[in-house]
């Protein structure tokens, strides 16, 4: 049965995703090798701690971390590695969280890297027992606010690397991690949409988390990277708070896999079919009244280029939240990213696009643009 076949069944709703790689829609598609290992899996038994000892050389191999553990999303991992700095490997720490009495219990992180991801990032923090310490402003923070709330209480400093997050005035990684380093304090990065773990690694973070279905196009998962200790430590958490949160076999073998073949691709050649494809789409948008197509860098630096429709309401008779809802309007629905639509921006991610469904959006927004025009002349 193929997907299409499925969701007809159902009555779900197509949806074409350009966007991102969101979990609200379905995330990335998994290949059809991921998919495979996964399907195999499902018709057997396993031991799950040699499947997550599996999974852990794989993720020291391609990340360059000591060790690693799969969960069933990121989410998850922030959850279990707040609890992970607190309990160390300690099960009878571990089986008391959220209790946290006798136990260094804060996590430091800056204001403008509390996110919301459907949750807010210090709700999950809270999930575990620990307290969240916000250092700074919006937009502004700096080295001797991290020095001054780093105490004896402090069990990590959490850094978030995301579009999500405020784009300048925050402290640079290597310097919130030297800072939380002088004063013995291990650091937490999630990047769960970003690519550069090894790099994250390198930098000297402790633990790095970031998500399985993201970039690397596999299953929902989230993915713990790290400190040998520490990685331990998270694996304790199953005696604790992190038992609702622990990754089935279809998750860990797809993670797994995932990993394998993100380790294997030519990515020079994958930024070069995506940068194609956003050139290609920006060709196919010219002369649009009021709407503007341009090929933009992606905000954090990972390495690829999104398409920018930059919206003038009085030109093209309506402002960019309009302008998306037209796009949506149809079969399949069609969504693009309206994170700044008040700006009068939409982003447009064509990493998982192929040339049937880069002329399919093509067609919708420049028929979108068209409605809007319509309903200007009325």
């Amino acid at each position: 049965m193929s997907g299409d076949d499925l969701l007809a069944r159902h009555g779900l709703t197509p949806l074409l995703n350009a966007s991102g790689t969101e979990t609200v829609f379905g995330a990335s598609p998994v290949h059809a090798d991921i998919i495979s290992e996964i399907a195999a899996i499902l018709a057997v038994s396993v031991d799950m701690a040699e499947l997550q000892a599996l999974a852990s050389r794989v993720i020291a191999g391609v990340t360059g971390a000591e060790a690693g553990y799969v969960t069933n999303c990121t989410s998850a991992s922030i959850v279990i590695a707040a609890a992970a700095v607190m309990t160390g490997d300690d099960a009878s720490r571990a089986e008391r969280l959220p209790d946290t009495q006798g136990l260094r219990n804060e996590i430091v992180l800056q204001k403008g890297h509390v996110v919301n991801y459907g949750s807010l990032i210090t709700g999950d923090i809270r999930l575990s027992g620990a307290r969240p310490v916000e250092i700074g402003a919006a937009f502004d923070a700096a080295p001797y606010q991290l020095r001054a709330a780093l105490s004896p209480a402090t069990a990590a400093a959490l850094y978030v690397v995301s579009h999500h997050t405020a784009q300048s005035g925050m402290i640079a990684l290597k310097d919130f991690i030297h800072e939380a380093h002088a004063a013995g304090v291990p650091v937490i990065v999630d990047a769960a949409a970003e690519y550069d773990w090894p790099g994250i690694i390198a930098a000297g973070a402790d633990l790095v988390l970031f998500s399985g279905q993201k970039a690397m196009g596999g299953p929902t998962a989230g993915i713990i990277a790290g400190r040998a200790d520490l990685v331990r430590a998270c694996v304790i958490q199953r005696h604790g708070v992190g038992r609702p949160m622990k990754a089935g076999k279809e998750a860990v073998i797809g993670a797994i896999a995932a990993m394998q073949r993100w380790s294997r691709r030519d990515e020079a050649a994958v930024q070069a079919a995506v940068l194609e494809r956003a050139e290609r789409l920006v060709a196919l948008l010219q002369g649009l009244p009021g709407i503007g197509a341009s090929i933009v860098p992606d905000e954090t630096g990972n390495p690829f280029h999104r398409v920018i429709l930059e919206v003038s309401p009085a030109l093209a008779g309506g402002n960019a939240h309009a302008l998306a809802r037209a796009i949506a309007n149809g079969t399949p629905r069609i969504i693009v990213r309206d994170l700044l639509a008040d700006r009068g921006l939409l982003q447009v991610d064509v990493r998982r696009l192929d040339a049937d469904s880069l002329a399919l959006l093509a067609t919708r927004i420049r028929d979108a643009a068209g409605a809007l025009q319509a309903l200007r002349g009325t």
